[in-house]
């Protein structure tokens, strides 16, 4: 028999129930990337190729954005028609705000618009809250009751009577001279910075950029008028190419695809947003902000 010293035995009570405690703490629930790895084909949806807006500028840097053509469908109309006419190609990104947005177009406001475009589009803020049913975001949102995300895939906020699409990071809005004035969409801008909500339901919110977002948030800040304008156009930065991947060829297209909310991996992926695992994370918030729950996204191959 082996024999255990006082020391030794204390030891080894004390262990024990951190041993104990170590056996039946559950498992850390898998992390956000892995989810969305995991996450079958079955679960994610295409996005329209007439709802990809391809923007390359001068120096390169390319921007791809997801157009929400149904909840904003003549500032999308527009907007196509002005990528087709070219009428980009000689505009610039004249504007970029710290912590605010980016904002491309024509900085003189005097070029003629494109034939074919509603000049004043109606006020594509918002809509009956009866005509989108959402898929229900468990966690509570400062600036809207009910807040969600269409089946289409895009984060709606609402008070019970109307939606609108929120200003989050990333968001694409159409910029807009005082009202009734709503912006025809051939200047546009993407926010760069914290969501600045108090611009939901007051401009129409057009879309996402889904990929290429350092090319409009890394460039240097402007300092024109507070708002960000390049005082000096030798900053600005000329845009060489607007598009729509549905002009490309088929076999040039690129291709996205997003996990759609009625998916049960959707669900999992909001609780891991909101609840941070371990080793890092040892408090989970249980709480995410709206803008903080942005519907995955991913490019797959052609």
């Amino acid at each position: 028999m082996i024999s255990i010293s006082f020391p030794a035995r204390r030891t080894a009570l004390v262990a024990l129930p951190l041993l104990i405690a170590a056996a039946e703490a559950p498992a850390p629930k898998p992390g956000t990337a892995d989810i969305l790895k995991a996450a079958p084909a079955s679960a994610w949806r295409a996005v329209a190729a007439d709802d990809l807006l391809l923007i390359e500028l001068a120096d390169g840097r390319r921007v791809t954005i997801w157009l929400a053509s149904r909840f904003t469908p003549v500032h999308a109309a527009n907007i196509r028609t002005i990528a087709r006419s070219g009428w980009w190609r000689d505009s610039t990104v004249y504007r970029v705000q710290d912590n605010y947005v980016t904002q491309w177009g024509d900085p003189t406001e005097k070029k003629a618009p494109p034939a074919g475009i509603v000049a004043t589009p109606p006020a594509e803020y918002e809509w009956a809250a009866s005509s989108e049913k959402l898929h229900r975001n468990p966690y509570r949102d400062a600036y809207a009751r009910v807040t969600g995300f269409s089946a289409d895939g895009w984060a709606v906020a609402g008070d019970g009577k109307r939606q609108w699409l929120p200003h989050c990071y990333g968001a694409v809005g159409v910029a807009r001279n005082l009202a009734p004035d709503t912006g025809s969409g051939t200047d546009l801008y993407a926010v760069i910075g914290h969501a600045p909500r108090h611009l939901d339901r007051n401009i129409a919110v057009v879309g996402r950029v889904i990929d290429g977002m350092a090319a409009f948030s890394a460039l240097p800040r402007g300092t024109g008028g507070g708002l960000g304008l390049y005082e000096d156009p030798k900053l600005y930065v000329p845009i060489a190419n607007v598009r729509l991947a549905s002009d490309l060829p088929e076999s040039e297209r690129p291709r996205w695809e997003y996990l759609t909310p009625a998916a049960p991996d959707f669900a999992v992926y909001l609780d891991s947003k909101a609840n941070r695992q371990p080793p890092f994370f040892t408090v989970p918030a249980n709480a995410a902000d709206l803008c903080n729950l942005p519907v995955p996204v991913r490019r797959v191959a052609g």
